[in-house]
């Protein structure tokens, strides 16, 4: 007759085992816990605010491929609305504008263009618009605009620069290096910048400035600048005296270099001559209220004024 033996120590040697995985696994989960809250405990964010973040990155996935799937079926209009009633309902929308490089011009200008854009769905924004809006802003030489998700618009503006006063037979207008006008200008605002005038003069801002750069000595004496028959100037400085020089390319700088030596050498500057014309190469002519006709002397000799 067959005997049947219960082999109860396979059993427990199986149940040991079971134990000893399930006391590996405790283990292992306490020291990732433990692991898992030293991270939290060194990033700068609340428990609160991580849940936020990964919503935020798991609905921004979300609409991406969303987006893509009715792009593939051809329909992106309708998902285009789909995804804004989505995209506004979890919090995408401008609710906030942030503009930064603002100094001279104002502030508000900015403000009014971009805030049409408030309360709409960010995947309805379109940037291009935004911006090609800001540069029709006379102070807006360039601008950048970005989504800052999930609520923000950053507007980083670039502004145009003032360099002179363009006065006009109503009114002054800043201008900045190019001639484009900025904004008007009152007189009392306008005291101490330098003033250009005449037709066509806003146009030679950039030619003007390097005239005056060859003779530095002279450039922060000038307070008006007159384009005169469209082919050259008339400087006037702070004392009132005018200087008129001569056309063409090189001969304007080449006298305004050959006054200031003189100047230096003369102190003709605050003396008694009204005007001094160097239209006439080598030659300089004076004129002296209270005497008629003009002085006449060589350009490359000391002058005597007095």
């Amino acid at each position: 007759m067959a005997e049947t033996i219960n082999r109860k120590g396979k059993g427990v040697r199986r149940a040991a085992a079971a134990r000893s995985r399930a006391d590996t696994a405790r283990k292992a989960k306490a020291k990732t816990t433990g692991a898992v809250g030293g991270v939290m405990a060194l990033l700068p964010f609340t428990e609160e605010q991580l849940h936020k973040v990964f919503l935020a990155i798991i609905l921004g996935g979300a609409v991406a491929l969303a987006w893509f799937v009715a792009s593939l079926a051809g329909v992106p209009a309708l998902a285009q609305a789909q995804i804004a009633s989505l995209a506004s309902d979890a919090g995408f929308e401008v609710r906030r504008v942030q503009v930064t490089g603002v100094e001279r011009m104002n502030e508000l200008k900015v403000y009014e263009r971009v805030l049409a854009e408030r309360d709409r769905p960010m995947p309805l924004v379109d940037l291009d618009t935004v911006r090609n809006d800001l540069l029709a802003l006379s102070w807006v030489e360039d601008a950048r605009v970005s989504r800052q998700l999930p609520d923000t618009l950053v507007v980083d503006v670039v502004e145009r620069t003032p360099r002179a006063v363009l006065k006009k037979p109503n009114r002054m207008v800043l201008i900045d290096g190019t001639g484009h006008e900025l904004e008007p200008i009152s007189p009392a605002n306008a005291k101490g910048m330098l003033t250009v005038t005449g037709p066509g003069a806003a146009r030679q801002i950039a030619a003007l400035d390097t005239l005056l750069d060859s003779a530095p000595a002279l450039k922060p004496q000038v307070t008006e600048a007159e384009w005169v028959g469209n082919r050259r100037w008339n400087l006037t400085f702070k004392t009132g005296q005018v200087l008129a020089l001569p056309h063409g390319d090189d001969a304007p700088a080449s006298a305004l270099i050959q006054f200031a030596k003189l100047d230096g050498v003369n102190r003709l500057l605050g003396g008694k001559v009204a005007a001094f014309d160097m239209r006439a190469p080598d030659r300089i002519y004076m004129r002296i209220p209270g005497f008629s006709g003009q002085k006449a002397l060589d350009a490359s000799k000391p002058a005597e004024t007095e």
